[in-house]
């Protein structure tokens, strides 16, 4: 079920899955976002019909009002309360994040910095026969938080045009200003371009399919993203102190995402590795989804023995995954030493899951070895932050010479000019030629 990696007498470094993309998907993807920008409405249309079978030509693609309380009615009220204590969760945890903006004056020098939420943002969340309430949250909420005023959420329809009622009250609730019945690549140029129906942003966030990945990677720097996602990952370190039967829960659960989720076990017991595989077989064996952990595990799961736990954590840092969890007895101990993941769930008592469903992490994080780089979706990504400066004529004075040496040794002359004639114009001299 699980490829087994030795590394207890070598020190073998594993690397991660890097995201490739399969040439005919990028020229489809290319088509698609051409049309878009030329076409605008009229190709969103009938691209949601060619692929989603939806056709919304009479019904338009956002989400009317009544939709939004027909989908409040419909959602059952536990399931409400569940989804707003997400909401709430994750308000608390990204209220946290925001850089704050800052002023001082020192020797002449005025200096601060300002912090300015984002215009317009664009939420992707995957539909059509999926159901991510969740992926809504994490997304809408951290750019509400931000201070974002327009926040579109697009998603596919279903082929009777609608989106499910979970999603429609987690938008609502997280603060989409808009949602639009759209997916794939040609939402996200529509959001990157702009049509009459849906706005240009200056931002595009979410988890998508391999054609939504794609259109984020053509047109970055038309729009910002907050990343190339790829498929889930799960690195597990444990020591002789987890309970096997916990660890083969976790290690099913991540492998429920999809056939191509790719899970690591990592551990310096053997016992443990094999008390481990055998109840994972009978945690499949009652598992809904079985087809698809077995699909995942046989193409893309292994258990690594390594010598020590110390060994464990640098098949972690190697792999850099999007999750990382450590059950083990001085687990804090060895979170303090990953220097690559996308978040650390640490203890028997703290399943991936709980992360998945905003207990102090966003489940936007960073894939195919991204994490050596690069952080999860947070509300920071939704801000910019500038300089302001402003100098005194004593500060002036005083700066230029320094400014003009250094200007002048990259042989920009004009630089150092623009420097010294205010220092000549400070001192009360006649600016020269």
């Amino acid at each position: 079920m699980l490829a087994l990696l030795d590394l207890r007498t070598r020190r073998e470094r594993l690397e991660p899955r890097h995201l490739e993309i399969d040439p005919s998907i990028a020229e489809t993807v290319r088509g698609i976002i051409e049309r878009v920008r030329a076409e605008g409405d009229a190709a969103l249309l009938e691209l949601t019909r060619r692929f989603d079978g939806a056709d919304l030509a009479e019904r338009g693609l956002l989400v009317t009002d009544d939709e939004l309380r027909a989908a409040e009615r419909a959602v059952p009220p536990e399931l409400r309360a569940s989804i707003d204590a997400l909401i709430e969760r994750l308000r608390d945890l990204h209220r946290r994040q925001l850089p704050e903006a800052w002023t001082e004056e020192r020797g002449g020098v005025r200096a601060a910095e300002v912090v300015t939420p984002l215009r317009a943002v664009g939420c992707y969340v995957p539909g059509g026969r999926a159901v991510y309430p969740s992926s809504v949250a994490m997304t809408v909420v951290p750019a509400a938080v931000a201070g974002v005023a327009e926040i579109v959420l697009t998603t596919p329809p279903a082929a009777d045009g609608s989106v499910h009622h979970a999603v429609l009250y987690a938008a609502a609730r997280a603060g989409a200003t808009r949602i639009a019945k759209v997916g794939g690549a040609q939402a996200v140029a529509a959001l990157a371009y702009g049509t009459a129906s849906i706005p240009a942003v200056d931002k595009v966030v979410g988890p998508g399919n391999v054609y939504v990945t794609e259109a984020k990677r053509q047109l970055v720097g038309v729009v910002g993203i907050d990343g190339l996602a790829g498929p889930s990952e799960l690195v597990l370190i444990a020591d002789a102190t987890a309970d096997p039967a916990l660890l083969a829960a976790d290690l099913a659960a991540q492998a429920e995402h999809d056939p191509d989720a790719e899970t690591t076990f990592v551990t310096p017991d053997e016992g443990l590795l094999r008390a481990t595989l055998q109840r994972l077989e009978a945690e499949l064996a009652a598992a809904p989804r079985a087809e698809v952990i077995r699909a995942s595990l046989a193409a893309h799961g292994r258990a690594v023995l390594v010598a020590d736990l110390e060994q464990a954590v640098a098949v972690a840092n190697d792999l850099a995954p999007e999750h990382l969890q450590i059950v083990a007895a001085d687990a804090r101990s060895l979170a303090e030493r990953v220097r690559a993941a996308g978040a650390v769930f640490l203890g028997p008592w703290t399943p991936v899951p709980f992360g998945d469903y905003g207990v102090a992490s966003n489940h936007v994080l960073p894939t195919s070895g991204t994490a050596r780089f690069a952080s999860g979706l947070r509300a920071a990504d939704f801000v910019t932050v500038r300089s302001v400066v402003e100098v005194s004529a004593e500060a002036a004075r005083a700066l230029a010479p320094d400014v003009a040496r250094v200007a002048e040794a990259e042989g920009l002359a004009a630089h150092a000019r623009a420097a010294l004639v205010r220092a000549e114009r400070a001192a009360g001299e006649e600016v020269t030629g």
